[in-house]
């Protein structure tokens, strides 16, 4: 009768284990292949100073939590605790009718010369790394990555750059080795939500 209850228990843990593994594959499964499926190191060091503040997203690879976003705005400003808050903000979403936001914490990975960041939205659970890729000597655009290839972010001070600068930044990230063919251009002239 014991050694049932045991067979029981042993036959539910492994089918429990194999349901987490197959959800685990589905689940990656559906994110895609990576754009870049070899992903380069920072190209030089980060002045956190000069990288804070107002950015406005010029282009993306499309990710699931800002399907359908324009007028795309991140906010980095230092808390008194050191961490980095984050504050992304979707101007227009027309499926949700209305703007929305999400505020995030980051630390820098030490040793990463400010380069790269942890970030997490929704506490200590969730955290996701930041990639300074490369950045203007003047700080007017960057572009952001993370390690698995699938996200990828252009962005600039400046909502409306100068003529040709958006197709030179696209051009850099390719040589970055990124399938720029998956890449939106986000627009920054949307009408605001009502």
């Amino acid at each position: 009768m014991m050694a049932a209850g045991r067979w029981r228990g042993l036959l539910a843990l492994t089918a429990g284990l194999g349901i987490g593994v197959a959800l685990t594959a589905w689940a990656r499964s559906r994110r895609g292949r990576p754009a870049n499926a070899r992903v380069p190191e920072p190209l030089k060091p980060v002045d956190l100073q000069r990288y804070l503040g107002k950015w406005y997203e010029l282009g993306r690879l499309e990710n699931r939590f800002e399907r359908g976003c324009d007028r795309v705005l991140a906010q980095y400003s230092l808390l008194p605790d050191g961490l980095i808050q984050v504050l992304n903000t979707c101007g227009y979403d027309p499926a949700r009718r209305g703007p929305r936001a999400a505020t995030g914490r980051a630390r820098v990975v030490p040793g990463s010369q400010s380069s790269k960041l942890k970030v997490s939205f929704f506490g200590p659970f969730f955290v996701g790394d930041y990639w300074i890729l490369d950045h203007a000597d003047d700080y007017s655009w960057s572009i952001v990555g993370e390690p698995s290839g699938r996200y990828l972010w252009i962005l600039a001070r400046d909502p409306m750059p100068p003529e040709g600068q958006y197709e030179k930044l696209v051009e850099r990230a390719a040589r970055m080795g990124y399938d720029m063919s998956r890449f939106r251009r986000t627009d920054q002239a949307a009408p605001p939500t009502v």
